[in-house]
């Protein structure tokens, strides 16, 4: 049975990015490393969006980013620049070609093909069962996701951000491809909070997505009917071809994923609580954790003391309290807060990276009554 200081399951973007942060750093040069994950990371299986202010490492591996937004709604519909911001996209097959060579390529690192079965603690090592072998290591960073453990619990609401995307090319042009619609709320909401998200390539070619956030699935043709009636709506008979299609889901909760770490098992990732749970961002969140992780471990601080929860997270609770009970309330929060303050707050906010006076700034510009309830129950 083979040991290792550290096992990380699960090569995602936490887990490459973990694993780069270790490799990259001359403190942890020593230290054997264990990478597991069933999928060989060939595929462009997903994307990550972000904003970002300026430049910043990942730009190398962008396959586009935009410098303006559009946010439309009931009574809005407003395109805005966002400098110093730019909204980026990334695409996984760029991502794992960088760092899985990257990372594979270090004498330090083993990397197995297998699927985890089991993670278990047992006094100073930590035993990891897969279908083909067992491996120990004195610390464990687990980034596999178990949304029933979420859902078997009350306290804190869980929805989802679901979507649908098609990438499509169409014979003419008309896309804006210097701008993303981060935001359409003028489709139907249907008693849901249902938006379109669009990120033009070219004039011709682009991401179109419908989604929700909201606690229920919908059936695939409910997807593709709305990306349909979107872009006859917008663009009007304009033929199309579906060259690729996108379909995720991502929790939205305040769930403290935390506890279920120990003093050598670490939850990373969305099984870490690493994703924003009012917007469903987490890449560049991710990021951020990585780097802060890095220099955690270094410090030789105990994986309990990492976590550790904000002002944000309690915002973040009583919006998602709302939507959970009010789910139709999430178009008319939205468009009040684009509305009334410009979009590099917001993002700032988003980001929780503001002040508490700019926070106090976003909180009045969204709708008081919904908030004051929420509160309320919160407290009582």
């Amino acid at each position: 049975m083979s040991h290792f200081d550290y096992i990380i399951i699960g090569a995602g973007a936490a887990g490459l990015l973990l694993a780069d942060a270790l490799v990259s750093d001359d403190f942890f040069s020593s230290s054997s490393i264990l990478i597991i994950d069933l999928d060989d990371k060939t595929k462009n299986d997903r994307t990550w969006c972000f904003w970002e202010s300026g430049s910043g490492k990942f730009d190398h591996l962008l396959h586009k980013s935009w410098p303006n937004i559009h946010f439309a709604g009931k009574e809005l519909n407003r395109s805005s620049a966002i400098v110093p911001y730019r909204y980026k996209m990334l695409r996984g097959i760029d991502f794992y070609d960088h760092y899985v060579d990257k990372i594979k390529k270090q004498p330090n690192v083993t990397w197995v093909k297998d699927r985890v079965i089991m993670v278990e603690e047992n006094g100073k090592k930590v035993l990891v069962t897969s279908q083909n072998g067992f491996f120990t290591g004195t610390t464990v960073f687990n980034s596999l996701f178990n949304l029933q453990k979420i859902k078997k619990q009350q306290k804190h609401p869980l929805l989802q951000q679901h979507f649908l995307g098609w990438f499509i090319k169409a014979e003419k042009s008309v896309f804006s491809p210097e701008e993303a619609t981060f935001m359409d709320f003028s489709i139907p909401q249907q008693g849901n909070t249902r938006f379109m998200y669009v990120l033009p390539f070219s004039e011709t070619e682009a991401l179109l997505e419908y989604t929700l956030f909201s606690e229920n699935l919908l059936g695939k043709s409910e997807y593709e009917n709305g990306i349909r009636d979107y872009m006859k709506q917008n663009f009007g008979n304009t033929a199309f071809e579906i060259t690729a299609v996108e379909q995720g889901t991502i929790p939205m909760t305040c769930y403290k994923f935390h506890k279920h770490n120990s003093n050598r098992i670490m939850h990373i990732g969305v099984a870490g609580g690493w994703t924003k749970p009012s917007t469903g961002f987490t890449f560049y969140n991710t990021s951020k954790k990585v780097s802060a992780l890095a220099e955690h471990l270094k410090k030789k601080k105990t994986i309990p003391k990492f976590s550790k929860k904000n002002r944000f997270w309690f915002y973040d609770l009583l919006l998602l309290d709302i939507l959970y009970r009010d789910n139709y309330l999430g178009q008319s929060i939205f468009e009040s807060m684009f509305k009334k303050r410009k979009p590099q707050l917001i993002l700032k906010f988003l980001d929780e990276e503001t002040s508490l006076w700019e926070d106090l700034k976003i909180i009045s510009a969204c709708p008081k009554l919904p908030f004051l309830k929420a509160l309320w129950n919160r407290i009582t």
